[in-house]
């Protein structure tokens, strides 16, 4: 049965509650009415049909004008520039931060940046997520895809998210080769870029595994400026170091084609042998990766700069640590 309304002085009632609209059925009253109802007592339950769907679900959809209950969702993420291939799990920085500061290494004898010559940080363009292509068109580096993403935070402030510091990182391609340096590359700028960190501190590349040349355990050379403002002047760099890359990866990745002599070259090296990352075998360095060769790999580093302590850019950049080419 349809709940009969009460007649008071004032005009129709239910359970002492005034009808919205008294020319209607109890039923008809409409949400607000319902949900003034339900909180009053248990007995809304008695309305029937479809009183009862009209209560449920006007308890459970969104308002349009934002009052009452609204469902929560995540909504769905949409990089601005997605990986060519998708990898089958995404690697995140570790939640736990590193024990000490990201460890100060040198830029190596190709680092791009003015410090030895060339310099890419003055070109148009260079502020860029996708860096397997060179400025203004050019070659395009293949390999493996790779996403990296890097954490910066500042430790001199409690390690909160470094927010507006620019990053600068570089790379050899798949053959071991820099592009403005090595032979048949000196006019490429692939894998070289730049990116600004937001308020999350965070800062993404997309790129492609880098290839392992003589001497050198593969890795990823990275500087960290104060703003995008500074990177045209190389001494202003808070912190210059590298990232390191698991064995099984690289194991992974070089038994396919496309990296001709890395599987040899990265059998005579190891991350405790290496001379850049062999003082703590990268215990500060080594990414978090995941992914497998034919998707592509995602990797991650939280990296903790410490604006209290003099940057030495782990040496000149004229050669040795960085090690040759092939």
């Amino acid at each position: 049965m349809i709940p009969e309304p009460d007649q008071t002085p004032d005009g129709p009632a239910f359970e002492g509650r005034l009808l919205h609209r008294a020319d209607e059925e109890v039923v008809d009253q409409g949400a607000a009415f319902d949900l003034g109802t339900l909180v009053s007592r248990r007995g809304i339950l008695s309305l029937v049909g479809i009183g009862l769907g009209a209560v449920t679900l006007a308890a459970c959809a969104p308002s349009a004008t934002g009052a009452g209950p609204a469902a929560t969702r995540t909504p769905a993420a949409t990089p601005s520039e997605a990986p060519s291939a998708t990898p089958s799990a995404t690697a995140e920085p570790d939640a736990a931060l590193p024990a000490g500061e990201i460890p100060d290494e040198t830029a190596g004898p190709y680092p791009g940046d003015g410090s030895n010559g060339p310099d890419v940080l003055e070109r148009t363009g260079i502020v860029r997520s996708d860096i397997t292509s060179s400025l203004g068109g050019g070659a395009t580096a293949a390999g493996v895809p790779l996403s990296f993403t890097l954490a910066i935070t500042d430790t001199a402030n409690g390690d909160r998210p470094f927010a507006g510091v620019a990053v600068y990182a570089w790379h050899c391609d798949a053959e071991g080769r820099y592009s403005m340096y090595s032979d048949g590359v000196q006019d490429e700028t692939y894998l070289r870029g730049v990116q600004v960190a937001g308020a999350d501190g965070t800062v993404t590349f997309r790129s492609i595994v880098p290839g392992c040349y003589t001497g050198r355990w593969t890795h990823i050379h990275f500087e960290v400026y104060p703003d995008v403002a500074s990177i045209t002047d190389s001494t202003s760099a808070l912190a210059t170091s590298q990232l390191a890359f698991p064995q099984e990866m690289l194991d992974a990745v070089y038994a396919g084609s496309g990296y001709a002599g890395s599987a040899r070259n990265l059998s005579g090296i190891s991350l405790a042998s290496d001379n850049v990352f062999g003082e703590d075998s990268a215990a500060l360095q080594l990414a978090t990766v995941a992914g497998d060769p034919r998707a592509g790999y995602t990797a991650a580093l939280s990296v903790r700069v410490d604006t209290r302590t003099a940057p030495t850019a782990g040496g000149a950049p004229g050669g040795g640590p960085g090690g040759p080419h092939p």
